[in-house]
């Protein structure tokens, strides 16, 4: 039994980590909309809803399936870091490392840009209707959530003497934080959305014209001209405990377009997947697939699954650390690591044990290169606002408990309509946390120039203008020549675990959807992690209480770690499809009661 129905639709269906997301983008089929269209609304909304995971200033990876084409492709809305960026630069300020908060990290913010290329080139519905969701809501409220709400308790001291701007959209005024559940409203955010629909309008004369002039208005306008005048100009706190200013301008926004780019594919039976490139972890996805040949002969979640599961992660990931990054400014060895006589033997050292070493493999004749850099830990002293400064992903946790935190990073949105097209999304960074709110425009900026390494060796070495590898990797499935599944799910490292465990328990186990993303979950924590201050912890897996005792004894015993964690706390996959018949089909996991499947 499942706790909700796999949901069921004619016309569309949308699958988002928030109920309203999920119901703004169900409402564009209502006017006649496509999944593209569905999927924009949808990410937008979530902009508003979930600001502790999101926002307009962060960043996203789309990958969709156009059925009027029979092609599916990517876009990339991870921008670069700014062109004046350099390791020499931050080592001269005394850091080993790119703090996880402040304005030094700050990257081109892609997000926007991405979903406007994805509405003008594949939607059908004007700017106006995919964007009142999101001003609506920013305009008269929302439900604060208890995750958003924790955490911008637990940063109210910087937020009240620091981060002024930001105190002045996050805390009531006087100086107190929201509490979960209040009626919680955005309005420098709304006339953001305004403003730049109004100077779309103003200057375009089409429907694409329109959302040009708007994604204009953006990068090399009044926004752009905000971020020039504030970021290089202001020395704000930030993770090292200190200030820095930044050195993200308006000249890095107006360079930068979201690109739109093949993906990377994998045949796994009679399905083909779909991955963006190594400028994401997305890659890791399709080699453990490769690693896994013969896994559908196992027991689903019996303990030679999960053993096999989690050995197989551990080398897909370590390649991920030596070998990922910008394929623009290192070269692209992803052809050799999906090779399969190079995952045969991959697959060859995975023994009835648990591995206790990162083990990247030689490429071309190549020797890995792993980041020569210490692991980084939090001082128990520290107070706990500087302990959030300093962990770069969102967690309301103690520090005691953060080497087995569950908190996710990011948001999914996933779409499907009776037209055959697929979306899947996970927009991420902008973090309330993240970063101070640019003045007057009630959001902040993303800080995924933390994910670069500070080793001018490495393929995922910071240089200015370059993307730093990021961790958000939605799915598109095809079977057939048609597109069948859209999935994601927020987690960082874990997202290429968690959907993959899902999908796996559709395709290879046959569960229905709903099944599939209300099935145990687990994952290991064996590799560094992509964001400060950069743990592992070698030979430890998390898994739900759910996979049961005799599996976990079993575990144990084959040298694994174990940690356990209640049921229904692990990822939060969502997932669109569509029939044979041209129906549709959506599923979301109810890990925190806010994910939802709604469709038409």
């Amino acid at each position: 039994m499942t706790t909700r129905p796999e949901m069921w639709g004619s016309r569309g269906a949308t699958s988002s980590t928030h109920w309203l997301a999920s119901a703004a983008g169900a409402s564009m089929y209502d006017h006649g909309g496509t999944a593209f269209d569905a999927a924009v609304a949808a990410g937008l909304v979530l902009q508003v809803v979930e600001p502790h995971l999101n926002g307009l200033g962060g960043d996203v990876s789309i990958v969709f399936h156009d059925a009027a084409t029979g092609t599916t492709r990517a876009i990339c809305g991870q921008g670069p870091m700014p062109a004046t960026a350099s390791i020499e630069g931050f080592q001269a300020l005394g850091l080993a490392t790119v703090p996880g908060s402040g304005l030094l990290a700050a990257t081109v913010p892609g997000a926007f840009g991405a979903w406007m290329r994805l509405l003008e080139e594949h939607g059908t519905l004007p700017l106006r209707t995919v964007l009142e969701p999101a001003v609506h809501y920013a305009t008269t409220g929302v439900p604060l959530l208890p995750k958003a709400a924790e955490m911008i308790a637990a940063v109210q001291p910087v937020f009240a003497e620091h981060w002024t701007e930001s105190g002045r959209v996050f805390l009531d005024r006087d100086g107190r934080a929201p509490r979960a559940g209040q009626r919680w409203r955005n309005p420098y955010l709304a006339d953001t959305y305004r403003r730049l629909l109004a100077e779309g309008e103003a200057n375009g004369r089409t429907r694409e014209g329109v959302i040009r002039a708007a994604s204009d208005a953006f990068y090399r306008g009044f926004v752009a001209e905000i971020v020039d005048d504030y970021v290089t100009g202001n020395a704000v706190l930030d993770a090292t405990g200190d200030t820095h200013a930044g050195l993200l301008t308006g000249q890095d926004l107006a360079r930068w377009t979201a690109d739109e780019e093949a993906t990377l594919t994998l045949a796994f039976g009679d399905r083909v997947v779909h991955k963006a490139g190594p400028w994401t972890q997305g890659p890791v996805f399709l080699q453990q697939l490769a690693l896994l040949d013969g896994i559908g002969s196992t027991d689903f979640l019996g303990a030679d699954y999960v053993h096999r599961m989690t050995e197989v992660t551990k080398l897909a990931f370590a390649d991920r650390e030596a070998w990922y990054g910008d394929p623009r400014f290192t070269d692209d060895l992803t052809p050799w690591l999906l090779d399969p006589d190079y995952n045969r033997a991959r697959a060859a050292l995975v023994g009835d044990t648990a591995s206790l070493d990162l083990r990247p493999g030689v490429i071309a004749g190549r020797q890995p290169r792993l980041p020569d850099l210490p692991l980084g830990e939090l001082e128990p002293t520290d107070p706990p606002w500087l302990v959030q400064l300093r962990e770069g992903i969102p967690v309301t946790v103690p520090v005691a408990l953060l080497a087995t935190q569950t908190s996710g990073d990011t948001c999914c949105a996933t779409a499907a309509d009776d037209r055959g097209n697929l979306v899947a999304a996970t927009p991420s960074g902008g973090w309330l946390k993240s970063s101070p709110v640019l003045p007057g425009l009630g959001f902040p900026l993303g800080t995924r120039g933390q994910m670069a390494w500070l080793d001018a060796g490495h393929p995922n070495a910071l240089v200015g203008g370059k993307r730093p590898r990021t961790t958000l990797s939605p799915t598109i499935v095809e079977r057939g020549g048609r597109g069948e599944l859209a999935f994601g799910t927020p987690g960082g490292d874990q997202q290429d675990q968690w959907t993959l465990q899902a999908f796996l328990a559709h395709t290879a186990f046959g569960l229905g959807l709903q099944e599939s993303v209300e099935a145990a979950a687990f994952h290991s924590d064996h590799v560094p992690t992509s964001f400060a201050p950069r743990r592992a912890a070698p030979g430890v897996i998390t898994v739900e209480s759910g996979v049961g005792r005799d599996v976990i004894t079993a575990l144990e015993a084959r040298g694994h770690t174990v940690k356990v964690v209640p049921d229904q706390t692990l990822g939060k996959v969502c997932f669109s499809a569509v029939g044979t018949d041209d129906s549709c089909r959506a599923a979301a996991s109810p890990n925190g009661n806010q994910a939802y499947a709604i469709t038409r």
